[in-house]
């Protein structure tokens, strides 16, 4: 999907396929550069997690080999490949004080006990966990443990760290607590990561890139604001973020712009970004805070009639399902000022946008 210089880590036209006939992975080719943050994002059986597994050794490649550093990896065992691992389920021994856990990558190495304790001690303070070295997992809240298990895969300074999910077991204000923290260690490292979730906000928050995975192949691989702003295809649009669906015909052509007759009948002017052109059909794509509620006449291309079905409140914005065109489920976010726009249930209105906050994709 993309090509950079020296790639720290490269899968180059990988395939895997676990019963010889259903690819599980399709093609792939990606670089990742030394010190990135990279998140691998898609659905369950998209194929990211399969990635993830055969980077580190866990499972091989069907077809095409994956280099780190140059090197083929494919047939080096996973203890020797340098990589450090963090799980959902945390995989601590409850035996072991913290200490002990995490030392457990050094002492397989053979590295001595004083070097050992200053690493340690190292590694526990950078997640903030310095004075529990002696406590038991299981004297340890959730998110203590995930720091712990984090400590224990940089306690040997790999050159990779793998993170597969490690967040999806806490609450929600933790799991977002510990997402600021691992952007921040990963900014005072600079080691390697590639992170694998489900979670869109996620992998959002902490990336430098995402690639979005879809039935074994890459959809769209960006920087965050790039695949939010401007996804490429109606998958990407949908699975990242919230987007109120149009769907209709392209109707014209201008330069980057068409214009596409919706199938309630009404007219939109959109960004012709991945249409198969005119009279092709098309999904009209508008994220909900992109939209104005009673604009004045002329001030945007697309001005609609409208009918406020439902209004939630949800703290920092105000949530509106409405009904546009023969859409009843168009959605519309105004955010939670004090001059914010009042609205209830029945209320008739226009709504609008302008026509590059509409993308016109793939049907």
């Amino acid at each position: 999907m993309t090509e950079t210089k020296d790639p720290f880590v490269r899968f180059q036209d990988v395939q895997k396929s676990y019963d010889g006939e259903t690819l599980v992975v399709k093609d792939l080719h990606l670089d990742i550069a030394r010190g990135e943050f990279l998140t691998l994002l898609g659905p369950s059986g998209s194929g990211k997690t399969t990635c993830l597994m055969m980077l580190a050794g866990f499972e091989s490649p069907t077809f095409g080999q994956i280099l780190v550093d140059g090197q083929p990896i494919t047939h080096v065992p996973p203890h020797k490949r340098g990589i450090g691992m963090v799980f959902q389920n945390y995989a601590l021994f409850p035996h072991m004080t913290v200490a002990e856990n995490v030392g457990y990558p050094l002492r397989v190495r053979g590295i001595g006990r004083e070097e050992m304790e200053r690493r340690i001690q190292r590694a526990l303070d950078m997640v903030e966990l310095g004075h529990l070295g002696r406590r038991r997992p299981g004297q340890l809240s959730g998110g203590q443990q995930q720091r712990v298990a984090l400590a224990r895969a940089l306690v040997f300074e790999p050159r990779l760290v793998l993170l597969d999910e490690p967040l999806g077991a806490l609450d929600k204000n933790l799991r977002e607590q510990m997402q600021y923290e691992l952007k921040h260690i990963h900014e005072t490292l600079g080691v390697t990561m590639v992170y694998v979730t489900h979670d869109q906000t996620e992998a959002l928050t902490m990336s430098n890139r995402i690639a979005v995975f879809d039935d074994g192949i890459i959809q769209q691989l960006d920087e965050p604001a790039t695949l939010y702003e401007r996804p490429a295809n109606a998958f990407v649009a949908q699975f990242i973020g919230e987007n109120n669906r149009l769907m209709g015909h392209v109707e014209g052509l201008d330069g980057d712009r068409c214009a596409v007759r919706a199938d309630s009948g009404d007219l939109i002017q959109a960004l012709n970004v991945r249409t198969g052109g005119v009279g092709s059909r098309t999904l009209a794509s508008l994220r909900p805070e992109r939209v104005s509620i009673n604009p004045d006449p002329g001030t945007m291309p697309n001005i609609l009639d409208a009918e406020v079905l439902e209004v939630i409140y949800v703290g920092d914005h105000i949530r509106s399902r409405m009904r546009v065109g023969d859409h009843d489920d168009f959605i519309v976010k105004v955010p939670n000022w004090s001059g914010h726009v009042h609205l209830q249930a029945g209320q008739a209105l226009r709504v609008g946008w302008h026509a590059e906050d509409c993308r016109a994709l793939d049907a």
